[in-house]
């Protein structure tokens, strides 16, 4: 009688260390984190639209999201070979939810360097194309190895778009 009194209690404290949820939390770059549906256009030295969509590629993915070490001042910004084949570092700013890279900085997706501006998140700022509110991710790109802007007379790319909320509508 005494093993089945032991083998209950044993039971109900199990039962009871396994009925607490642990507290799951997210990353360090969490407010600028996401999978962005996003369209790339062809900008002079101040932004001003050049080419719009000039590969034709309408809109495409693009991630951002924390790197290994999951610190709040840098962050992936990757276009999943979508566009030109960049995975790039990013500097952050969570406060002003703003991104960018210190000049030309090396792409781990191919040999060539990289250079991201002005890169920022703004909540509710999009609509998406169901026509409810999205947040809005917007900023400028440029590569060492592009001969384009040169030949077609523009700075640089702007990559704007929202935050893919994954309904059929938005695709």
């Amino acid at each position: 009688m005494k093993k089945l009194v032991y083998v209950c209690l044993i039971f109900a404290g199990v039962l009871a260390v396994s009925c607490e949820k642990d507290e799951i939390g997210g990353t360090a770059t969490e407010a600028l984190a996401g999978e962005w549906y996003v369209t790339a256009d062809a900008v002079d030295s101040v932004g001003n639209v050049v080419y719009e969509d000039l590969w034709d590629l309408g809109h495409f993915m693009l991630n951002t999201y924390n790197t290994a070490a999951n610190t709040d001042s840098v962050l992936w910004v990757d276009d999943n070979e979508n566009f030109w084949s960049f995975k790039v570092k990013a500097d952050c700013d969570l406060s002003s939810l703003t991104f960018s890279t210190d000049g030309m900085v090396a792409n781990t997706a191919y040999e060539c360097n990289v250079s991201i501006e002005d890169g920022r998140v703004m909540y509710d700022a999009a609509t998406n194309p169901h026509g409810t509110a999205a947040d809005s991710i917007v900023f400028y790109v440029s590569f060492d190895d592009d001969p384009y802007p040169a030949r077609y007379g523009y700075a640089k790319y702007k990559i704007a778009g929202y935050r893919y909320t994954g309904l059929a509508s938005d695709d």
